[in-house]
């Protein structure tokens, strides 16, 4: 019972001490606040670890933490991921219209139904374009080009990612 107690109280200050090294070593920041709290969990639970034995219970650690059969609801991330792409389309056509070429519709395309969500594709549709006072091209090759730099580097996608119409 004694050598149980000891040890007991030797994890305790072995994991304290632990934890103030890693913060000694931690910059401050975000990361130091989610460490402290990983460490905070890690003490509180080695502190009431002996408890099930002195209350004669025979609790699964390995299974804890174990979530079982998680099924990711493929509606909602097909709903979020259409609304990212909405916005993305929204906020694409503003920052083309700001250069100065309004009435330009674009079209993304990506997979809704994917967690990782990535734009694969853009097309301009240039049809109904109206050329502002501020716009830097007249010419529709300089118009493309500008139009083209800013998509890709919008929505991260390479030269023959982006299509006019």
């Amino acid at each position: 019972m004694i050598s149980s107690v000891s040890a007991w109280v030797l994890s305790i200050a072995c994991i304290i001490c632990v934890s103030v090294l890693v913060e000694l070593v931690l910059p401050s920041g975000q990361m130091n606040k989610y460490i402290k709290g990983i460490f905070s969990f890690v003490v509180l639970f080695v502190i009431i670890s002996p408890v099930p034995k002195l209350l004669n219970m025979n609790i699964d650690r390995d299974g804890f933490l174990d979530y079982g059969n998680v099924q990711v609801d493929e509606d909602y991330i097909a709903q979020i991921n259409m609304d990212k792409l909405t916005a993305l389309t929204e906020s694409t056509e503003s920052a083309i219209a700001q250069r100065g070429y309004e009435n330009s519709i674009v079209s993304l395309e990506a997979d809704i139904f994917s967690t990782f969500f990535k734009v694969t594709s853009a097309s301009i549709d240039l049809s109904g374009l109206v050329i502002t006072s501020n716009a830097q091209h007249k010419d529709i090759v300089g118009i493309r080009e500008e139009i083209t730099v800013l998509v890709k580097t919008l929505l991260n996608l390479s030269e023959e990612e982006v299509y006019f119409e």
